[in-house]
């Protein structure tokens, strides 16, 4: 939105500077993006009065001038046809920036004379193309500012442009008068009245009006008149230079104010050219097919359902925001049809939308005008119409009715300081309110019709803040609900899922974040795909179930980046994944895969291929800063999704499940598009015990003093005893002693003949009272060897 200061001040009574109209704007919500102040390049050119002016010695068109200026007389030498003695002209002394030369002057010597400075023409100044001649004023004193001198005799030329941001729920200062309200509520000048006029008409409009039953939802109202016997010239001088300002070309007096009334007071029109209309015009929605030629000289072909006026031979104009060729107006029109109507903005919208159309009506209709205007605004346009092209207006005719927008709202005065924490008195508040358009009968606040954008109690308050500057808002800090330090904010889990998070990142994982949904397919591969997490309304046929687990999300990512050459992988998620449909049944999950090697290819070979020890490790890292007990049990057994021999289970027992790790399903890399091979992990963070001691306090150390001894054992067992089985046998003998178990050798065939092997390990024994004897280790020993016999069928290898 663009206007000018001069045309501001046609509504408000101001004294402020360009400078605090700028800086008020901005703080009252209506950004400004940009001044254009021709002002302020004329800054430092002065008036200077010619003295003599005698022929260059050198140059038949060069003039050696004596000037007159605020610090004295100066030579300068001057090749334009006017410059003579006892004229007024425009200096630009020596280091000065001419704009429309695009460069900094200088002294200087021409032909040998030396000249101080340069008499500027217009267009050095970039006033206008005129170059023949230095500027020459009538009137004006030596020294005075040019750029003061303007704006007292040719306030046009230096008249500041303003341009401001409009939010959408904004569309009275979509008109310059619903801009300077605003200031005038905010206090920095007084809102002229509005004008007014009431047109009398002398004859019955020879066009009638009528809205179809199709598109009384989209036109409430159209009005207009005939005005018979008008001459269509050039609009006057300060009506084009208002418009030249904001970027609009001048095109004649009927269409100029029309677009004088759009930016003016917000009122988009139209005028037909009355010979030109065939009958009379209805409103209508188009049946699609329908080609018009508009004014912008562009032919559109109208797609079904959108609002156009129409006259007994066809389409003559798009409703709202766009007029027809055939109609409009030119040189030759002596009789106009004024029209003023009414338009639901959202069908506006949509019609706009589908023919690709950007227009001043359009950009104000599907913002919404002011209903109660419209009536009004037709008798202000004829009233104009009449003053500048001269007429007789007819009747009025009207089809349809406005929409009552009335209603009202009670004004809490206390609730600002809640709202927005600023104390405002409530006459204040009020008087605020009667400013900006609003009529208070005590606590009720009646809302004008021009402001859609105010819907509520809590939209007055704004009001208020906005007027009041929320600049002057002053921080305070929030009262505590209790006493001492406060409680955390995050829970437990939260605290966990926020640690979890952190440790897969410092692990080198990348976070992924994806949908809760898939499709069934992927689903059923992990555990779901049932009518339970059935999505009843899918975006689309690829999310159509709740997730039973992250790992169908991460497999998918994988797979799209092997697509784009990505091969090495190390992704992670924390999310919920769902058991049922129920409120409640969901569980929280930290998911990671890996694919790939564990780096790239490098002179050492160090790179290798990811495997299961890595994820082991990762979780087992992932488990202990979430605070898992560091003794847990690695058992067989988890879900057919991963390889049935290249996983664990990390459990506190049988039943009670912190992680899974190890290598995923061929067939279930093979179904998600996978090139594997592919480990993973997933804990659920859920299901780790709470600390007993709730403390911040980190408990006492414990390192014990005394020697701790090894002893490795060999055992022969069967081919398919897992080695597991046997360490957690091991481990069992005596939980207190028994601080570690690894296995260190495994030998198969040989003399232990077929089906059977040999797997050697070394128990690490850390008493903590004294030191152990003989006796106690060779016991210890025995209940070692006597517990793995019995849990693995093996005997001790002699």
């Amino acid at each position: 939105m663009k206007f000018t200061l001069s045309w501001l001040k046609d509504h408000l009574e101001t004294t402020a500077s360009v400078d605090e109209i700028v800086e008020t704007l901005t703080d009252i919500g209506l950004e400004v993006e940009g001044v254009e102040d021709p002002a302020a390049k004329l800054k430092g050119f002065k008036l200077v009065k010619v003295l003599e002016a005698e022929q260059h010695p050198d140059a038949d068109k060069l003039r050696v001038c004596r000037v007159q200026t605020d610090e004295g007389e100066t030579q300068i030498v001057c090749g334009a046809p006017n410059a003579r003695a006892g004229i007024t002209a425009v200096l630009a002394k020596p280091g000065m920036y001419i704009p429309g030369l695009d460069i900094t002057i200088s002294v200087g010597k021409i032909r040998g004379v030396e000249s101080h400075g340069m008499m500027a023409s217009e267009r050095e100044l970039e006033l206008s193309d005129e170059h023949n001649g230095i500027i020459e004023l009538d009137s004006g004193e030596v020294g005075q500012e040019f750029g003061d001198w303007l704006a007292q005799h040719d306030p046009a030329k230096v008249d500041p442009v303003i341009e401001i941001a409009i939010t959408p729920n904004r569309p009275d200062a979509l008109g310059v008068r619903g801009i300077a309200r605003d200031l005038a509520a905010r206090g920095l000048g007084t809102l002229k009245p509005a004008k007014t006029a009431s047109v009398e008409g002398t004859f019955p409009s020879p066009i009638n009006v009528t809205i179809d039953a199709d598109a009384k939802d989209g036109c409430y109202l159209f009005a207009g008149r005939v005005v018979k016997g008008v001459k269509n010239g050039a609009s006057p001088q300060w009506l084009q230079d208002r418009l030249k300002a904001i970027g609009l070309r001048p095109i004649s007096a009927l269409v100029d104010i029309t677009n004088f009334f759009t930016y003016d007071l917000n009122r988009p029109l139209h005028v037909f050219d009355a010979a030109k209309v065939k009958g009379d015009l209805r409103i209508h929605a188009s049946r699609g097919g329908e080609a018009l030629l508009a004014l912008d000289e562009k032919t559109y072909t109208l797609p079904e359902g959108v609002l156009v006026i129409s006259d007994a031979e066809g389409v003559e104009s798009i409703g709202g925001f766009m007029g027809g060729e055939e109609t409009g107006c030119t040189a030759e029109t002596t009789d106009v049809f004024i029209e003023a109507a009414y338009w639901d903005h959202i069908r506006i919208a949509l019609g706009g939308r589908a023919l690709k159309i950007n227009s001043d009506a359009r950009y104000r209709n599907e913002r919404g005008i002011d209903p109660g205007f419209n009536m009004e605004a037709l008798d202000l346009a004829t009233a104009m119409v009449m003053e500048l092209c001269g007429g007789e207006p007819s009747e009025v005719v009207v089809a349809g009715e406005a929409p009552d927008v009335r209603r009202a709202y009670r004004l809490d005065t206390a609730r600002c300081a809640s709202l927005v924490g600023m104390d405002i008195p409530a006459e204040e508040q009020r008087a605020t309110l009667e400013r900006l358009g609003f009529v208070m009968e005590g606590d009720m606040a009646h809302v004008p019709s021009w402001r859609p954008d105010v819907l509520g109690e809590a939209d007055l308050v704004e009001e208020v803040a906005r007027m009041a500057s929320l600049t002057k808002l002053e921080p305070k800090p929030m009262a505590r609900t209790q006493p001492g330090v406060p409680k955390p904010i995050l829970t437990p889990i939260q605290k966990r899922e926020q640690i979890a998070r952190r440790t897969a990142a410092a692990l080198g994982y990348n976070e992924c974040v994806t949908y809760s949904f898939i499709d069934r397919k992927s689903a059923e591969l992990f555990g779901g795909g049932t009518d339970a997490t059935m999505l009843a309304n899918p975006i689309s046929a690829d999310m159509s179930h709740m997730r039973p687990a992250l790992l169908p999300g991460l497999l998918q990512a994988a797979a799209r980046n092997q697509a784009r050459g990505m091969g090495d992988l190390a992704l992670f998620e924390v999310g919920a994944a769902w058991h049922g449909g129920e409120p409640g049944e969901q569980h929280l999950l930290v998911s990671g895969l890996l694919v790939g090697r564990t780096g790239p290819k490098d002179v050492h070979g160090a790179a290798r291929a990811v495997d299961v020890y890595d994820v082991k490790a990762d979780a087992e890292a992932i488990l202990a800063a979430i605070g898992a007990p560091a003794k847990v049990q690695i058992l067989r057994g988890a879900r057919e999704w991963w390889h049935p021999g290249r996983h664990g289970r990390i459990c506190l027992g049988p039943k009670k499940v912190l992680a899974v790790f190890g290598e995923v399903h061929p067939k279930i890399l093979r179904e998600m598009g996978v090139k594997g091979p592919a480990m993973a992990f997933t804990i659920w963070p859920e299901k780790v015990p709470q600390p007993k001691n709730t403390s911040a306090a980190k408990g006492a150390l414990e390192i014990s003093d005394l020697q701790a001894v090894e002893r490795d054992f060999a055992f022969v067992v069967d081919t398919q005893v897992a080695a597991l089985d046997l360490v957690n046998a091991a481990a069992g003998a005596d939980k207190a002693l028994i601080a570690d178990v690894r296995v260190f050798d495994e030998f198969i065939g040989g003399a232990l003949g077929e089906g059977k092997k040999s797997l050697a390990v070394t128990v690490r024994i850390e008493p903590k009272d004294a030191t152990l004897k003989e006796a106690e280790i060779e016991a210890l020993s025995k209940r070692i060897v006597e517990k793995v016999e019995k849990a693995t069928g093996g005997t001790l290898r002699g």
